[in-house]
């Protein structure tokens, strides 16, 4: 997945983008980039790595400007080990911009090739980030017929790029000497939310993927941005908004999101992600209770960090003791994206390690937000007998991961899943333990209908097969299959392989 953020400031923006890349660095955590706007001229710096070795005081020096943007990548099976396929991108025409973008093209080979044909523009990358970027440069040349760009014409290249553009897709563009401009894809499967500073000077903005870029900052979250819905920040501090997007669209937010991927102390799309959480563990309790034997678990035990709050919330509805039994090496990446079954064993032992005497002769029962390989899960579960456990159980916030995701996260192919193809019973046997809890998707969703009742649908396709924007299809996914050994692109939160 990435993290994208972008201000209109009242001073020096570069500091700003910096700390607010950094809260939001559990987003992405192979490249980072900012690009800065100073009178006409762009400054740009970007390479592989965390923030903090990005970024040195003399890349900072040379980011002077009022306003910018910036980006953190995750790292994908097979991504690009060029800096090229890192953001923000530019193109020079016709304004000059630069971009960046969450989310994952599902149609971009269609659109680069309509990009050469016919709108005669040039893609250097694999990047469908590229792809989108350019669409959008040609559809603002072709909405401003070539002369003053203003909001009514950014309105209305950004309803061209819906119309062309199918997939994920949450943009923040600087365009030079007009302003900042931001929207998100008709059904809003990726986050992107609007905050405001109001200093002595005048009010700062900042657009973001998550709001604890803009509360960490000193910013007040004023809302997220709607689907389909286009933002415009002049460089005079005008703000303007349209609805871009055809009628009748309907609301999706990505439900891995809530799981797993947003920090807990962020709030999308009217949701705060720790009460979602909770929510979770409540849901998840009810079914742990209907199969298992309570009288059978001594004590309840999170996966760190993600499942805490559905840990602490299930062992407190239950009224079973919970412990920390896992402590986390905060240094080492999250595994399941990471290429290779021995690497990704490798790693879950370098992440955790267990403290034996919370495992001694108990009958644990292991909570973790969702499990997609099994890998990390048959390891833990393992690590825990090491540990001394009498018996192992095993509960899952999610539910049972089936199927490929397509909009941005960087999940294997559906014949990696290690629910494939197999029933609950077969997967606790899989990995190790003596009994296994799904949460139910009906109740994954009503958790978070419960906190924002407005949200009637959820993005889900990794557990139901359904696919929002309506054009995959077996072909499409059996490309995706074969082409998971090509270079991946580099604009998604980590989609695999067709990733922005």
């Amino acid at each position: 997945m990435c993290g994208i953020v972008g201000v209109m400031g009242q001073g020096p923006v570069n500091q700003l983008i910096y700390d607010s890349l950094l809260l939001l660095q559990h987003r992405g955590q192979d490249a980072a980039g900012i690009a800065t706007a100073h009178e006409q001229f762009f400054s740009m710096h970007k390479a592989h790595g965390l923030v903090r070795d990005v970024f040195r005081t003399r890349n900072m020096r040379a980011l002077p400007g009022n306003s910018g943007l910036g980006q953190v990548r995750y790292p994908t099976a097979g991504s690009s080990a060029s800096v090229d396929e890192a953001q923000p991108f530019y193109v020079n025409a016709p304004f000059g911009i630069t971009f960046v973008h969450n989310g994952n093209l599902t149609n971009w080979r269609e659109l680069r090739e309509a990009l050469f044909k016919h709108d005669r523009r040039h893609i250097n990358t694999n990047s469908d980030s590229e792809v989108l970027l350019n669409v959008l440069a040609h559809e603002l040349q072709q909405a401003s017929n070539g002369g003053t760009l203003d909001a009514n014409a950014v309105f209305q290249a950004v309803q061209a790029v819906h119309r062309r553009a199918k997939g994920a897709y949450a943009v923040i563009a600087r365009i030079s000497s007009f302003g900042l401009v931001a929207f998100r894809d008709p059904h809003g499967i990726r986050p992107l939310c609007l905050g405001r500073h109001d200093t002595e000077t005048g009010t700062e903005w900042m657009l973001a993927s998550e709001s604890v870029a803009l509360t960490g900052t000193g910013f007040t979250l004023v809302r997220d941005i709607k689907p389909g819905e286009a933002i415009v920040i002049t460089e005079e501090g005008e703000v303007s908004q349209q609805q871009c997007a055809e009628p009748g669209q309907i609301q999706t937010p990505c439900v891995f999101e809530y799981v797993y991927f947003a920090r807990p102390d962020s709030v999308m799309d009217g949701i705060s992600i720790y009460d979602a959480r909770l929510q979770m563990g409540e849901y998840l309790a009810d079914n742990v209770a209907k199969s298992l034997r309570l009288g059978d678990i001594d004590v309840v035990m999170p996966i760190p960090d993600s499942s805490r709050p559905s840990a602490m919330q299930l062992a407190s509805h239950l009224g079973l003791n919970y412990r920390e039994g896992f402590i986390k090496n905060r240094y080492i990446g999250r595994t399941f994206i990471m290429p290779g079954q021995a690497v990704r064993k490798k790693s879950v032992r370098q992440k955790l390690s267990a403290i034996d005497l919370e495992f001694r002769g108990k009958n644990v029962l292991l909570v973790d937000d969702s499990i997609v390989r099994g890998t990390t899960s048959r390891e833990i579960v393992e690590m825990a007998r090491t540990a001394g456990a009498n018996k192992v159980y095993f509960a899952s916030a999610a539910p049972a991961v089936r199927f490929p995701n397509v909009y941005g996260i960087d999940m294997p192919t559906q014949a990696e899943l290690i629910a494939t193809g197999r029933d609950t019973l077969q997967i606790s046997q899989e990995i190790g333990a003596d009994g296994l809890v799904y949460q139910e998707l009906a109740d994954l969703e009503q958790s978070l209908r419960d906190l924002n009742p407005a949200l009637k649908e959820f993005e889900s396709s990794c557990f139901n097969g359904r696919y929002v924007t309506g054009d995959i299809d077996d072909a499409y996914l059996e490309r995706l299959r074969l082409s998971r050994g090509q270079p991946i692109r580099s604009g998604a939160m980590a989609a695999a392989p067709e990733d922005a």
